[in-house]
């Protein structure tokens, strides 16, 4: 996979939300995550792909 493929796309990005709180998600480019603030998760991203599970998401600690 070429490194530039693994962004997400802005439309996408509108599309999801969070599956806890349907809230807004940002983009961590780096850890390669979808952030919920207001849930305190991170959800991962694997070979492009969001991983919108609960239960595969981590906890953010403060």
């Amino acid at each position: 996979m070429d490194i530039n493929a693994s962004k997400v796309a802005p439309k996408l990005l509108e599309l999801l939300v969070c599956p806890l709180t349907k809230g807004r998600l940002s983009y961590d480019a780096e850890a390669q995550e979808l952030v919920s603030e207001k849930a305190r998760l991170a959800y991962p991203i694997r070979d492009g792909v969001p991983i919108m599970l609960v239960s595969e998401a981590r906890k953010i600690e403060d």
